[in-house]
C-alpha cells in the first residue's frame, strides 16, 4: 500500500525571456530511489519445486490426450518465455513511471530509511502488457477461425484488457472507491454478452427431493451471478492488501490452485466438451501466473516495485473469466474463502455504519520494525490482533500459507462430498 505523490507540472504561461534566473538558490534534491532488486532466483528455484506435482499429474497420473497435452505444453513454452520478459521490462517501465511521478512511499515502513524512499508504482501495467502478447500469440498455435472457443476467448481478453485498463487509470486519477466497485462491471459486459454456455445449475443431491429437479436453468439471473463474480473477484483482491508481496502472492496461490484442479477435472473426465473448458482455463491462468512470478519477484519485501490498482484489477477479473468460462465458479469461491473473510471483516466500514481512513493498515513501530494490529476491520489487522506483533515480511508469508490451506482444504471438501452433495 502505497501514499501516492505526485508532483504537479508547471503551467506557467509566462515567457522564458522573463522567468527570472534562480541559480542563487539551492536546487532541492529528489528523494531516493527504491533500489530494483529481484528476487528472480528464490521465485524461480520455488516455483519449480511446486511445479513438481502438476507435471506428475499431466505426464504419469493422468492420461491426457495427446493433442490437448501438446497445446498446453506449447502454453507452457510461452508462458515461461514470458516470465523472463516481463523480468527484463520491469526495470524500464519503473524509470518512465517515475518520470511521470507515479511513485510512493511505503507506509510499513515509516519512520526509517526504507519509508523514505521512492518506490515505482503501477507497474501491473507490464505483467498485463505480456500477458495480453502471449494470449494472443498462443491463438496462432491452438485455434482455427472456425474454432468454436474463439470468440469466448477474446472476449474473455477484452474483459480482462478492459478492467487492466479501467486500473491504470484509477491509479493515475485516484478514482474514488465507491466508483471503483462499479468498474468490474463495465469491464465484464464483452464476456457477458458472448457467453454461449449453457445457463443451468446442477441442485445439490440432499435438496433435490424439495426442489424437484435435478438441474435448473437461472437463464438471465446465471450471467447476473457472472457479473457479480466479476465485482466481486476483481475487489476482493484489491482490498486485502497493503503488504509487500500479499496481492501478487495470494494471486500466485489462487491461480497455482485453479491449475491443477483443472488438471484434475480433466483426467477424471470422459466429456470432451468439459475438458475444453478447463483446458481453456489453463490457456489463461499459466502465463498469468508466469507474469506474476516475474512482478513478484521485484514486489517481494522489501518491495522494489509496488504493483498499483492495475494489477489488483487484472488479477481479479482473470480469475473471475477462468472460473465462469471454465464453469467451476463455486469452487473459485472457495479457493476465495480467506477474500471473503476479509470482505466480510471489511463490511462495517465499507458500508460506512464505521468509519473507514484511507489506509487500512496496521501501525508500524519503527523502534522495532513490527507492526501491531488495529481496530480496523480487515484480514491483515485480525491476524494481527489473534497472533501478535510481527514483522511485515512474517505476518505476509502468514497469511499466504493461509491461503495455501484455504485452497487446500478445497480440494478435501470436493473430494468427500464427491457423490453425495453432487
Amino acid at each position: 500500500m502505497a501514499a501516492r505523490k505526485r508532483a504537479s507540472a508547471d503551467t506557467s504561461t509566462e515567457p522564458k525571456s522573463q522567468v527570472k534566473p534562480k541559480s542563487q538558490e539551492p536546487t532541492p534534491t529528489e528523494p531516493p530511489t527504491a533500489p530494483l532488486k529481484s528476487k528472480a532466483g528464490f521465485i524461480l528455484a520455488f516455483s519449480l519445486l511446486l511445479l513438481a506435482p502438476y507435471l506428475y499429474l499431466i505426464f504419469h497420473h493422468y492420461k491426457i490426450e495427446h493433442d490437448l497435452k501438446k497445446s498446453i505444453l506449447i502454453n507452457a513454452g510461452l508462458s515461461l518465455a514470458g516470465f523472463f520478459v516481463t523480468l527484463k521490462m520491469i526495470p524500464v517501465a519503473s524509470t518512465y513511471v517515475l518520470r511521470r511521478n507515479l511513485f510512493g512511499y511505503d507506509i510499513n515502513k515509516k519512520g526509517t530509511y526504507g519509508g523514505t524512499l521512492r518506490v515505482p508504482e503501477s507497474l501491473g501495467i507490464v505483467v498485463g502488457i505480456v500477458f495480453f502478447v502471449l494470449a494472443i500469440l498462443f491463438q496462432y498455435f491452438n485455434f482455427t477461425s472456425d474454432s468454436n472457443w474463439l470468440v469466448e476467448y477474446n472476449a474473455a481478453l477484452a474483459s480482462i484488457c478492459f478492467m487492466t485498463l479501467l486500473g491504470f487509470v484509477d491509479d493515475v486519477l485516484d478514482v474514488p472507491w465507491r466508483v471503483k466497485l462499479l468498474l468490474p462491471s463495465f469491464a465484464a459486459l464483452p464476456l457477458l454478452m458472448a457467453y454461449a454456455g449453457h445457463t443451468t445449475i446442477v441442485i445439490p443431491k440432499p435438496l433435490i427431493p424439495y426442489v424437484g429437479l435435478e438441474v435448473l436453468d437461472l437463464g438471465w439471473i446465471y450471467k447476473l451471478y457472472m457479473g457479480l463474480l466479476a465485482v466481486f473477484c476483481t475487489n476482493s483482491i484489491n482490498i486485502h492488501a497493503g503488504l509487500n508481496g500479499l496481492e501478487v502472492g495470494q494471486t500466485v496461490v489462487i491461480a497455482s490452485a485453479i491449475l491443477i484442479h483443472n488438471i484434475v477435472q480433466i483426467g477424471a473426465s470422459t466429456d470432451p466438451e468439459y475438458k475444453l473448458a478447463h483446458a481453456f482455463s489453463i490457456y489463461l491462468v499459466q502465463p498469468f501466473i508466469a507474469t506474476s512470478l516475474a512482478l513478484l519477484s521485484y514486489n517481494w519485501y522489501p518491495s522494489s516495485v509496488f504493483v498499483g490498482d492495475t494489477y489488483t484489477y487484472f488479477a481479479g477479473m482473470t480469475m473471475a473469466v477462468v472460473g465462469i468460462l471454465g464453469h467451476f465458479s463455486e469452487t473459485l469461491l472457495i479457493f476465495f474463502a480467506p477474500q471473503v473473510l476479509n470482505f466480510l471483516l471489511s463490511l462495517p466500514q465499507l458500508s460506512g455504519l464505521v468509519p473507514c481512513p484511507r489506509h487500512r493498515l496496521p501501525r508500524f513501530d519503527s523502534k522495532t520494525g513490527l507492526l501491531t494490529g488495529t481496530n480496523d476491520g480487515t484480514l491483515v489487522n485480525f491476524t494481527l490482533r489473534l497472533l501478535g506483533r510481527m514483522s511485515e515480511k512474517s505476518l505476509c508469508i502468514v497469511l499466504l500459507v493461509f491461503q495455501a490451506i484455504a485452497c487446500g482444504l478445497c480440494f478435501m471438501l470436493r473430494y468427500f462430498l464427491a457423490g453425495w452433495y453432487k
